[in-house]
């Protein structure tokens, strides 16, 4: 993925989270989101080997390998940030704690059911870590991802068919193409990225989409909060 989707993406998860907000970042895309939150507001960021408060990635030249995130990248944590054991970490993310966890995924149902931690191909390497945790501790769970696998098929699937990390976890899904909320009542769009119409996100998608929240008009002006983005061209056609 185009490393300016990857920060459009991390930028829209930045604006929704709520001032006040306990959020856990996870390893991979998500990491990115500490570094547009909005900086004259509040949020206290979670990452589960053990720091709580709030930092953004470490400028080239200024690492300190001793501040690390989940994903073992350097971070420059502001005042008043905490470091604790490992274990004190998971109990919060155990406890019921954290307001907002934010995962990658390989795979999310319309029903909300999570697959990021194996392939189950043979010759994959399994990597859990705190997925599960996270997945029934956390009050919401964000995820973002491709909106495609690498061979092309929807990753928003009816059923998950890798192994799962949670049942009926997910409440929002973030992809190059759209954010969507998994409701009772199926997978809702919310907001729709650049040009992509509703028309196209259906066409890829693998689920049926809800894209009553963009409005009667959603078809010829796919919606007004419609942002600009890198969104690869093969996509929006």
């Amino acid at each position: 993925m185009d490393n300016n989707i990857r920060i459009a993406m991390a930028m829209r998860v930045a604006r929704d989270i709520p001032e006040g907000s306990y959020v856990n970042l996870g390893i991979g895309l998500p990491t990115l989101v500490a570094n547009y939150l909005a900086k004259d507001k509040d949020y206290f960021l979670h990452s589960e080997n053990g720091v709580l408060g709030r930092w953004q990635a470490a400028a080239p030249g200024e690492e300190d390998w001793d501040m690390i995130n989940a994903g073992k990248e350097p971070i420059e944590l502001s005042p008043g940030a905490a470091f604790f054991h490992h274990a004190d970490s998971f109990g919060m993310m155990r406890g019921g704690h954290l307001d907002i966890c934010v995962l990658g995924a390989f795979q999310v149902s319309a029903k909300g059911d999570l697959a990021n931690w194996h392939t189950g191909a043979p010759d994959a390497i399994p990597a859990v870590g705190g997925a599960m945790d996270l997945a029934i501790g956390a009050k919401r769970v964000f995820v973002m991802m491709e909106h495609l696998a690498k061979d092309g098929h929807s990753k928003l699937l009816p059923d998950c068919t890798y192994p799962l990390t949670g049942l009926g976890c997910v409440s929002r899904i973030y992809t190059e193409l759209a954010t969507m909320e998994i409701t009772a009542n199926g997978v809702k769009v919310i907001e729709l990225v650049g040009a992509v119409t509703p028309e196209r996100l259906q066409e890829v998608t693998g689920v049926a989409l809800d894209f009553s929240a963009l409005g009667a008009t959603a078809s010829a002006a796919p919606s007004r909060r419609q942002i600009s983005s890198n969104v690869p061209e093969a996509l929006q056609r």
